[in-house]
């Protein structure tokens, strides 16, 4: 039998650079021999990494190493993540935007890059949209589902490192490119990404710098028809045909610098800049005011149509760099370290909404199918001579989300005979700021007198659309609107007279969050045994300020509070045997509420109707058990099973307040307040391994399944005027689905490796209704899988080529109200191919 020494392995320079930038995985191991130390990598090796990091963790993680990411088409890092146990990803236009863990929401669980938190630039939001994170940036992904008292506790179903690469990750130097093109099948546009990483060592390797940049222009489509939730009984009320036509680009680059002037030390440099752009055109039919107050499926009655367009682009970006030093002072280790990191997006002024309404209601519509409704009615819906200019509303927004932070660790190691002693305390200070900016203007009036017109010139639909007939694949629409004819109707016109003021402020918003932190911990081994335990405590400054809108009148508002939370954590290990771990975890975390609920803007639109922020919303807290068993199959594979519960106090929701207080004459006065408690409790089944022990040619084969079970509980309640007190309901938490599966079988063997992966998610609740005791009104995302593959030869040891295909089964995404057949949202995309061409030049 061969020595691993005296095996030959083929290495891609993917593999080398650890760091993804082609985006595919390793294809095709070669051996390099570096102080007497084989280095072995593709599927095979990125599996062992991740068992190994999950392995040596005091707390319960799950990893992705750079090879699993890039080895599938996964376009950033939310679809990456959506392949581990008990996370989900949502989806924006077919793209993973957000990851849901644990039956936790987005906005309940924390980003982190290189060890600083990554803000969100969207403005309401905590939420991290990781499809600005590009999958070939990142080194390695890890999930903490139990988190220790050195970790920011700032995360209920789990906290997210991003890694980016470290030269010192390499055996020697790296200079390799990619370029790839991609094909959208429902708009039929192709696609070009490009990628470079250099990574090398300087100063007799005490000094190591790697750079690596990253661009991809996608143009697609996709097609959508929705009610937004329309529904009386069987009767539709209204609904819309949606065609969207969105060009994203992405654009990023990391360069990490280490200094390791001798040993135990180390000074480093991470940055990370992630541009992310979204040019959309939305060109829309939009049914309404149906006679009768609705229409049933299959009958028809007369109606109003309006063609209506939104054009905008947004730009996001996130800016990322942290300083610091690690110092190994014999028995104690030192870590300094100051970050700063911020997020912005940027929407100049748009074409909110460009609305040309039927010069007269049409007769004989209706629809057919209530799952993906189907407009039926005359052909004069069609034709644009049959509408006319009725408003033209433009809008700009800026937001920006800003922290910085400063912190030490100190540890010292006591080895006292049986029993290894690891003490460690440190603390931290983050100033965190949130910023929000909107501005709105409308033009409704053909009248020059008046401030708001929208100037001279025909107002027919037929002077705004060209003669090309939108690609509409659930129906038609009609011929397509030029934003540029928009736009040129209302250039020069006076803004200032068609300001919306009240729009323009309601939105606008000023928070800081101060949190200082400091804890202790320890760390204890013996025997069989591994044991942590130790206490957080962090204490959080908040202020806000806003407006409140009564007619014409803004005044200004402002809150401010403090609190302290006291985060205990226990976490053991015990090994069975040499293979086998039992580990069991005891935690508390907590989550602020949204910057969007915590915005103390208070809008009177009547006498009756009203909106409130509520700045006084406590925090969310929670309490975690864990409990789990783990097997390692060799160095090759691994099986586990983790049951989990999470207590959650001060869960948060949207609420009615009407009939309380000061809002006791009002129809509907829309706040947020905190429920009595919530919960997600769940079973996590994982297995993976290389299947080595069958004999040639299966042997190559790679298999792995991860399973989550879970269930939700929260209590909701808004006080009934016609009861006179408070109705309560339970509901499942958001974005919790009782089954997520993810099934993989990959193979290699000489220069050829695929993988085909099966993503799977239940349906789950998306948003409550307005009157959220009816769950009639709860919107529900229907259950989704999704089936890629990817296949690579490596031609010669310096050139790669690789194919991908995502979404092979064609998946829709559809959102329902109540019962299956009443649609509220539903959106195809079709399928994307892709190809790319990888090569080392070192």
């Amino acid at each position: 039998m061969k020595t691993i020494k005296e095996q030959t392995f083929r290495l891609s320079a993917l593999s080398l650079g650890v760091l993804a930038m082609l985006g595919a995985q390793a294809q095709v191991a070669e051996s390099t021999a570096m102080a007497g130390a084989v280095i072995v990598t593709g599927q095979r090796a990125s599996l062992s990494k991740a068992i190994a990091a999950q392995d040596k963790a005091d707390n319960i993680v799950s990893v992705i190493s750079s090879d699993d990411i890039g080895g599938l088409p996964d376009k950033n890092a939310a679809e990456a993540l959506a392949r581990l146990p008990g996370v989900s990803v949502q989806r924006d236009q077919g793209e993973g935007r957000y990851i849901t863990v644990r039956g936790l929401g987005p906005d309940l669980n924390s980003v982190t890059i290189n060890g600083a938190l990554l803000p969100s630039p969207e403005a309401g939001r905590r939420a991290v949209a990781l499809d600005v994170l590009p999958a070939g940036l990142i080194r390695s992904l890890e999930v903490s589902k139990t988190l220790t008292p050195d970790q920011d506790a700032n995360s209920l179903g789990g906290s997210v490192e991003v890694k980016t690469l470290s030269a010192f990750d390499l055996p020697g130097q790296l200079l390799s490119v990619s370029g790839s093109a991609s094909r959208d099948q429902n708009s039929g546009q192709t696609s070009p990404s490009a990628g470079l990483l250099w990574a090398r060592r300087f100063m007799d390797g005490k000094l190591g710098v790697a750079v690596g940049v990253s661009g991809e222009k996608r143009k697609f489509g996709s097609d959508n028809v929705e009610t937004g939730g329309a529904w009386d009984g069987d009767k539709l009320t209204g609904f819309e045909l949606r065609d969207y036509l969105p060009v994203r680009e992405r654009r990023a680059a990391a360069a990490n610098v280490d200094y390791r002037p001798e040993t135990g030390g180390n000074w480093y440099l991470r940055t990370l800049l992630s541009r992310f752009s979204d040019d959309e055109v939305r060109d829309r039919l939009t049914i309404g005011n149906i006679a009768g107050g609705g229409v049933t499926e299959g009958a028809t009655t007369a109606a109003r149509a309006e063609r209506r367009l939104r054009q905008r682009k947004y730009t996001q970006e996130i800016r990322s760099a942290t300083i610091g030093t690690e110092q190994n002072l014999g028995a104690s280790l030192l870590r300094v370290e100051a970050a700063g990191s911020s997020a912005d997006e940027d929407t100049p002024e748009s074409i909110n909404d460009a609305r040309f309404r039927g010069n007269a209601n049409f007769a004989g519509v209706g629809f057919t199918n209530g799952a993906q409704p189907s407009l039926t009615g005359p052909a004069t819906l069609f034709d644009a001579a049959n509408y006319s200019l009725n408003a033209i509303t433009l809008q700009q927004r800026y937001s920006k989300d800003k922290e910085r932070h400063a912190r030490f660790d100190l540890s010292r190691e006591f080895d006292t005979g049986e029993v290894r002693n690891t003490l460690k305390f440190g603390a931290k200070a983050s100033r965190r700021d949130k910023d929000s900016d909107t501005n709105q203007w409308t033009y409704n009036s053909a009248k020059a007198t008046s401030g708001n017109h929208w100037g001279a010139g025909s107002t027919a639909l037929a002077a705004f659309a060209g003669q090309n007939e939108l690609d509409y694949k659930l129906g038609r629409i009609g011929a397509a609107i030029d934003p540029a004819q928009v736009r040129a109707r209302v250039a020069g016109l006076d803004r200032n007279a068609a300001r919306l003021a009240a729009e323009s402020s309601i939105n606008d918003f000023d928070m800081s969050e101060d949190i200082d932190s400091a804890y202790v911990q320890d760390s204890l081994a013996w025997n069989a045994w591994r044991v942590l335990a130790g206490v957080r405590a962090e204490h959080t400054g908040f202020e806000a300020s806003g407006s409140q809108i009564n007619g014409a009148a803004i005044t200004p508002v402002r809150r401010e509070r403090s609190y302290t939370n006291w985060l205990p954590s226990l976490q053991a290990r015990y090994d069975a045997d040499e293979h086998t771990s039992i580990r069991a975890a005891v935690t508390k975390a907590v989550v602020r509420a949204n910057f969007s609920q915590l915005a103390p803007g208070i809008t009177l639109a009547s006498a009756t109707e009203a909106t409130i922020g509520n700045p006084d919303l406590a925090p969310l807290r929670a309490r975690n058990l864990d409990l789990g068993v783990e097997r390692v199959l060799g160095s090759e594979g691994v099986v586990s099973a983790y049951a989990f519960h999470t207590d959650i106090r001060n869960f948060t929701y949207t609420t009615n307040l009407a009939g309380t207080g000061q809002w006791a004459g009002y129809a509907t006065a829309t706040s947020y307040a905190n429920g009595d408690k919530a919960s997600v409790k769940g079973l996590e089944l994982a297995w993976s391994q290389q299947l080595r022990m069958l004999p040639a040619p299966w042997n190559g084969l790679i298999a792995g399944a991860n399973a989550t079970f879970s269930d939700s509980k929260a209590n909701i309640a808004r006080h009934d005027v016609k009861a006179g007190r408070q109705l309560s309901r339970g509901i499942a938490m958001p974005g919790q689905s009782d089954r997520m599966l993810n099934l993989m079988l990959g193979y290699e063997h000489g220069p050829v490796s695929t993988r085909l992966a099966l993503n799977y998610k239940s349906d789950y609740l998306l948003e409550l209704g307005s009157d959220i005791l009816n769950p009639a009104q709860d919107r529900i995302v229907d259950s989704q899988k999704q089936l890629d593959l990817s296949f690579a030869w490596q031609l010669t040891k310096q050139l790669q080529l690789q194919f991908e295909a995502a979404n092979l089964n064609n998946e829709k995404y559809y959102v329902y109200q109540g019962v299956k057949n009443h649609n509220a949202q539903y959106e195809q995309y079709g399928r994307t191919y892709k190809i790319t061409l990888k090569a080392s030049l070192l």
